[in-house]
């Protein structure tokens, strides 16, 4: 079964509601997911999902420096995320916050790994963005995030 690791950092508690919401459109894919904190993440752990989600909560235009720190270290395994599929998501304490560019910053270091990243073509394009707690279409956003990424993870399992 394909399996999507969900990892997130959560100040507030908005970015952390929103990765238990791009869980649920996981579930709905049909493929496993974890949700982690990725203050208690291993670095290892990204090698034994199909797919992985990060979000952060957005710190003058970019991610926060917890997951910068965990995607720097990630370069260990530096060519062995080929082929997995990714995404991202973002909080922001205001409406011109800087979301879209710190989703950009995390797709930016997953395709430097070689990951896949599907886009969304009726929504939130590049990842779900809330600003504040996630809202009715926030969360419709996460959701549809999750469900594309697992959606892809289920489709790719079953090719090999």
């Amino acid at each position: 079964m394909a399996q999507v690791l969900i990892l997130y950092f959560s100040h507030s508690g908005n970015t952390a509601r929103m990765a238990d919401i791009v869980a649920e459109g996981v579930r709905e894919s049909g493929a496993k997911v974890v949700v982690k904190d990725v203050k208690k993440a291993d670095v290892d752990e990204l090698l034994k999902a199909e797919g992985i989600i990060i979000g952060s909560p957005t710190y003058y235009g970019t991610m926060a420096a917890e997951i910068k720190k965990f995607i720097d270290e990630s370069v260990k395994h530096h060519g062995k995320l080929v082929g997995k599929v990714g995404g991202a998501f973002a909080s922001s304490g205001g409406l011109a916050g800087g979301n879209e560019t710190t989703v950009l910053d995390i797709v930016k270091a997953l395709l430097i790994h070689g990951m896949i990243i599907p886009g969304n073509v009726e929504g939130d394009h590049y990842g779900a963005v809330a600003v504040g707690a996630p809202d009715k279409r926030s969360a419709k956003q996460c959701r549809i995030l999750g469900k594309i990424v697992g959606d892809l993870c289920v489709r790719l399992a079953k090719k090999t």
